[in-house]
């Protein structure tokens, strides 16, 4: 072949790269944005989203307003404590944290690990584990044995705990963080957000039966994916799945006997579940609440994947959660005075009453 043969072949070649490219990012409808105009559902204030309203638990607040949850959440978190290998109350017993969830929750999950067990103030009682997996989504872990040529995500998080040195009755709290894969297979909103609100009510459940003692699941969606470059999980999916979380706990909260977590209402089937810290913020639109922004350097090659500073972002909230939720503290720290000063009452709050709880709609806190 002569030069100009050569550079005619070259720029076939060429050509026909760039066209394969163009192909692949037409295919996957996929393109890296730094920001989307999605309100993070924080901060909705009074807006709606595709009929949905903005808050946490719905109806623009982030805290639980309902009086049952609040004592739910109080309760069982005090009922959390040191117990030995069988389950039973020990002093020198153990608290079991673990992870569950896909590639995004294990990485984030793991410089948590990092974070807190360098803490000083974390309690000597407390073992964290990282159970989420790479590859094993919600419908991954709802249905196992699914997936060929790879053990079930669940006899995965039986070894981790064994190698741990812990038992499955020391499990008492979980941190879920799950996604779909491809959700865009199930339909738009809100059907794909529907079909991950079930798989993580079985996924629940499942728990609850594999850990007798578990009190207390809390659940975080996704960080932001606007700079996603594949179908694996873009926004608005991304942003979505946090109506996925939020339909969950209320169809507890509505009393569904099949998410029943008190045993004076009926057969327990699942642990409490409440909200974790929420991740979501749209790209470099820094958050009102704490200027919490997701720049292109936060998220791997793929846009999808937290890189290091990512994952050390979701640590640390992660942290920063453990250590000030009112509850949670309870059981994450070191039982020092310093770490819980005397409590002052606090002020009457017009969302917790006495009143038998209204109950909300499926979809629309």
């Amino acid at each position: 072949m002569g030069r100009r043969g050569f550079y005619r072949w070259a720029q076939r070649l060429a050509t026909a790269s760039l066209a394969g490219l163009l192909a692949c990012a037409l295919a996957t409808g996929a393109s890296a944005k730094e920001a989307t105009g999605l309100v993070p559902i924080t901060e909705m204030g009074g807006t709606l989203y595709k009929g949905q309203d903005g808050g946490l638990y719905g109806r623009d607040c982030n805290e639980a307003f309902l009086r049952l949850h609040q004592v739910a959440a109080e309760r069982e978190s005090l009922a959390i404590e040191p117990l030995d290998p069988n389950g039973q109350p020990s002093a020198t017993g153990t608290v079991v944290l673990v992870s569950l969830g896909m590639s995004n929750t294990t990485q984030e999950f793991s410089a948590f690990k990092k974070l807190a067990d360098a803490d000083p103030n974390k309690s000597p009682h407390l073992v964290i584990v990282d159970c989420a997996q790479g590859g094993q989504a919600a419908r991954q872990w709802a249905y196992p044995g699914n997936e060929r040529n790879r053990p079930s995500p669940w006899t995965v998080m039986d070894q981790r705990l064994q190698k741990a040195g812990v038992e499955p009755n020391q499990v008492q709290v979980v941190w879920m963080k799950q996604a779909e894969k491809s959700p865009s297979q199930y339909g738009d909103f809100p059907a794909h957000a529907q079909v991950l609100r079930d798989n993580m009510a079985l996924i629940l459940r499942m728990l609850k039966a594999r850990f007798p003692n578990l009190r207390v699941c809390y659940l975080s969606s996704r960080i932001y994916a606007g700079y996603a470059t594949t179908p694996l999980n873009p926004e608005p999916y991304a942003y979505e799945s946090a109506f996925s979380v939020r339909w969950l706990i209320q169809d507890q909260l509505n009393g569904d006997p099949n998410l029943n977590y008190d045993a004076a209402r009926g057969p327990v089937q699942a642990p409490l579940a409440s909200w974790g810290p929420y991740l979501w913020a749209d790209g470099i639109q820094p958050r009102r609440s704490d200027g919490l922004v997701w720049l292109r350097e936060d998220l791997a090659a793929d846009g999808t994947h937290p890189s290091t500073s990512g994952r050390q972002k979701v640590a640390e909230m992660l942290l920063a959660f453990f250590k000030t939720d009112p509850n949670a503290r309870t059981w994450f720290l070191r039982s020092d005075p310093d770490n819980f000063p005397p409590s002052v009452p606090p002020a009457a709050d017009p969302r917790a009453s006495n009143q038998a709880p209204r109950r909300l709609a499926p979809g629309a806190l």
